[in-house]
C-alpha cells in the first residue's frame, strides 16, 4: 500500500510541475501484486530456468554417456552396425566329447520314442499280425514248427535299444575325432573365419 502511495505522490508531483527530488526514484508499480521492480534491473532466473537448465544438462550428460541408449543412439545414426571377423581358431576336445555325449543322448531317447510310436500304429492297422501269419506259414511249409510270433514289442524294442546305443558312442565318437581334426587343420591353414554384426 506504501509503494502504491509513492508511486501516485511521485506522479501528482511530477504533473505539477515542481521537481522530483534526487532521493525519490521513478518506480514501476505492478498491479495485483505489492513489488516493484526498478527499470534498469534484470529479472533473475526463476525455478523454471534452473529446471530447465538442469533438465538440459542431465540430457547433455546422458548423451555424452558412453553405455547409455541416447549415447548409442547418437553414435549409430551416422553410421551402419558395426562388423566384426573373427576365427575360430580352438575348440576344448573334452568339452566337445560332452555336448556331443548329452546330444547323442537325448537323440536316442527321441528314437525310442519314434519307434514306439510307429510301432503302435503298425500293430493298429494289423501289419505285424500279417507278418505272423506269413512267417508261420513258411516255417509249417519248410517243415518247422513255427507256432511263435516272430515280431513281438520285445524284439522290435530291444533292437531299437540297441541300434540307438550304436548310435550314441558312434556319433559321440565321430564329434570327438572330428574336433581333434579341426583343431589340426586350423592350426595349419587357419581357423574358420565368422563375421558377427550388430542388428539394424
Amino acid at each position: 500500500m506504501s509503494d502504491r502511495q509513492s508511486s501516485v505522490r511521485t506522479q501528482d508531483t511530477a504533473s505539477a510541475g515542481e521537481p522530483v527530488p534526487a532521493s525519490v526514484s521513478t518506480t514501476q508499480a505492478i498491479p495485483g501484486t505489492g513489488s516493484v521492480r526498478a527499470p534498469g534491473t534484470a529479472t533473475p532466473p526463476g525455478p523454471a530456468t534452473g529446471v530447465t537448465g538442469g533438465m538440459t544438462g542431465s540430457a547433455e550428460a546422458a548423451r555424452k554417456a558412453p553405455g547409455s541408449r541416447v549415447g548409442r543412439a547418437v553414435r549409430s545414426a551416422g553410421r551402419g552396425p558395426r562388423r566384426a571377423r573373427l576365427q575360430l581358431r580352438h575348440i576344448d576336445i573334452w568339452s566337445a566329447f560332452k555336448i556331443s555325449l548329452v546330444l547323442s543322448i537325448a537323440l536316442f531317447f527321441i528314437w525310442m520314442v519314434a519307434v514306439g510310436i510307429l510301432f503302435g500304429v503298425l500293430s493298429g492297422l494289423g501289419v505285424f499280425a500279417t507278418l505272423n501269419d506269413l512267417f508261420g506259414q513258411l516255417g509249417s511249409a519248410s517243415g518247422s514248427g513255427g507256432g511263435s510270433d516272430v515280431i513281438t514289442p520285445g524284439i522290435v524294442f530291444g533292437g531299437a535299444a540297441v541300434i540307438g546305443a550304436i548310435n550314441v558312442i558312434l556319433m559321440t565318437a565321430l564329434c570327438t575325432v572330428g574336433t581333434f581334426i579341426y583343431n589340426l587343420c586350423s592350426d595349419l591353414v587357419g581357423g574358420l573365419e565368422v563375421t558377427l554384426s550388430e542388428r539394424d
